[in-house]
């Protein structure tokens, strides 16, 4: 199988498509090895971790369930070095090191409370108005509490109808603050852990991380919750950086509500700018749909960046505590398919995050891909540009929606 035809089969995307990539490429940069060397380093990465693991069969249950007991050990040697979640939050904000960012100011969030009271907030906390809530609450946790007790379609069409006049004046340079909610806020949590499974989440806006205290006693979900941290934020510092290069345009405000709705371009480029036109996909559309036609485009997502710089994170953490995590290092776009006991071909990924997710999941035996798949997206961009032409790209064309390739 040419090394194209193996990608495309992984990616679930015409053989055609990478075909063409591969073609442009050649066009453009006058070789056309990155492909091949992509699917070695595939081959041999596999090989070297079943070795680690001591896998002698090429059965894919075999290997899924070797990979997903390797983290279940790895999940309690994490949990004996961060221990609760204050101190969880503490670490991943030291081993991040991503320093401070652009966010809103706190007088401005407290304006913008005042403008639209949020009266399930008020009704829950049993206050009267939203001066007496601004007065007794920390206003990082009532933009968390928004999240998770208004409802969506309030929150879109009244609450954040105002950030469509924030100025670049509106903001102020300060560090991410990262820390668990008080206990008054996890019983209005409950519908909003069940639609997005985990406690933990991040506002962008204001450059904070936090915790909703509810155990969860499920394998896994100390790796989760620290890697999805470290995720977090690189995440929120990618976006300051964007936010503080549109402070220079006149539409700032636009492209900042952009920035908070996720926006993804859903236009298909012309034909023939296949292979030169690659989307840029800020979030995971296969959440949604996993059949959505972008997913199959060549494309590149800053959130599989993120989620890179999360693992070299744990590797390094590792380092420091010799944990043994450096196992998962490098292995985010690596998988392939291997054969069940019916002689199935499956696909198996040995991305970390995919199968710290399989574990925590494992009562409904989900096995999750798409990290894996996405981070080849981006692994076929870097190969032929390097990672640090993929970084300055997506910055200058992320409002754009997609990156241009020209001869």
């Amino acid at each position: 199988m040419l090394a194209y035809e193996k990608i495309a089969k992984i990616l679930r995307t015409d053989k055609d498509v990478i075909r063409i990539i591969e073609e442009k490429m050649f066009e453009i940069l006058g070789h056309n090895n990155a492909l091949d060397r992509i699917v070695e380093e595939n081959n041999s990465k596999i090989e070297s971790s079943l070795e680690k693991l001591g896998v002698v069969s090429r059965n894919s249950h075999d290997i899924y369930t070797t990979l997903v007991d390797r983290i279940r050990e790895d999940d309690i040697r994490l949990l004996k070095i961060t221990g609760g979640f204050q101190s969880m939050l503490d670490i991943a904000k030291e081993t991040a090191g991503v320093g401070n960012g652009k966010f809103l100011k706190l007088e401005k969030a407290k304006e913008l409370i005042l403008a639209n009271p949020p009266k399930k907030i008020l009704e829950f906390l049993g206050y009267q108005n939203a001066e007496e809530l601004l007065e007794k609450e920390d206003v990082y946790e009532i933009f968390a509490g928004l999240r998770f007790i208004e409802n969506n379609k309030w929150l879109n069409n009244v609450f954040f109808k105002p950030y469509e006049n924030l100025t670049p004046d509106d903001f102020e340079e300060r560090e991410i603050k990262a820390r668990v909610l008080g206990e008054k806020w996890k019983r209005a949590a409950e519908q909003f852990l069940k639609k997005k499974y985990h406690n933990l989440s991040h506002l962008k806006e204001l450059g904070f991380i936090f915790i909703i205290p509810i155990s969860i006693d499920v394998p896994g979900t100390t790796l989760r919750d620290f890697s999805l941290s470290l995720h977090y934020f690189h995440e929120i510092k990618f976006y300051s950086d964007l936010v503080e290069k549109y402070m220079k345009e006149p539409d700032f405000a636009n492209r900042f509500v952009a920035l908070l709705r996720g926006d993804v371009i859903d236009i298909r480029p012309p034909e023939n700018e296949l292979g030169k036109t690659w989307l840029i996909i800020q979030r995971y559309l296969a959440k949604d749909d996993e059949n959505d036609w972008r997913l199959f485009y060549p494309h590149v997502n800053p959130e599989a960046i993120h989620w890179q710089k999360a693992e070299n994170d744990i590797a390094k953490l590792s380092r420091k505590f010799n944990l043994g995590f450096e196992f998962w290092e490098g292995l985010g776009p690596i998988g392939d398919f291997f054969k069940d006991e019916s002689g199935v071909e499956i696909l198996v990924s040995f991305n970390l995050v995919d199968t710290v997710m399989s574990l925590f999941q494992g009562k409904q035996m989900i096995k999750y891909l798409y990290h894996h798949q996405e981070a080849l997206w981006n692994k076929i961009f870097t190969e032929f540009f390097g990672e640090e032409k993929m970084r300055e790209l997506l910055r200058e064309n992320f409002d754009h929606g997609f990156i241009k390739i020209d001869n």
